[in-house]
């Protein structure tokens, strides 16, 4: 948003060893437009990761205005420390924030769980690795491609507040 006026660049990668850490950073792009400005990174968020597979980690903003961040259930198969279904963790879930009302970041006042019950930047939870998304031009929809473990890999219709299920249901 307002690229024209700020030249931000948002990224999200995965820094260091393995397992790694995912980093969800604000660049400046140089006045040429063609180059970022590499001592400009200001880190958003971070999120150190059990192991090297299933970090996410695309990003998006949403027709809100608001930063829409994927984070896998970091990996392993069978999600061995549960955090698909575990509220209070980024893992396995769709984070939204604020990129533009705090710093580093506000959390919007009508997240799912801004009041309690769990992590209050989780939009949308319980998935194993919602590697892309998009929103729906006309409809302003989120769809979410989530990776499957055996047998089925999902496109979702991501709502506020929403568990899809894993790992109880693949």
């Amino acid at each position: 948003p307002n690229y024209a006026t700020n030249r931000y660049l948002y990224v999200s990668y995965t820094r260091g060893g393995n397992p790694g850490t995912s980093v969800v950073s604000r660049f400046l792009v140089r006045e040429d437009g063609q180059s970022v400005d590499e001592t400009s990174e200001y880190e958003i968020l971070t999120l150190d990761q059990p192991f090297a597979n299933h970090n996410g980690g695309h990003i998006e903003f949403g027709p809100d205005g608001y930063l829409y961040i994927g984070f896998g259930d970091g990996g392993a198969g069978g999600d061995p420390y549960g955090y698909g279904q575990n509220a209070s963790s980024w893992l396995g879930a769709i984070l939204r924030v604020d990129v533009h009302g705090g710093q580093p970041y506000a959390v919007p006042a009508d997240n799912p769980f801004v009041n309690g019950g769990g992590a209050p930047e989780i939009y949308a939870w319980g998935l194993r690795n919602p590697w892309r998304f998009h929103f729906d031009k006309e409809t302003g929809e989120l769809w979410a491609g989530d990776v499957g473990q055996d047998e089925w890999e999902e496109i979702d219709i991501i709502r506020a507040g929403g568990n899809y299920g894993w790992k109880i249901r693949e």
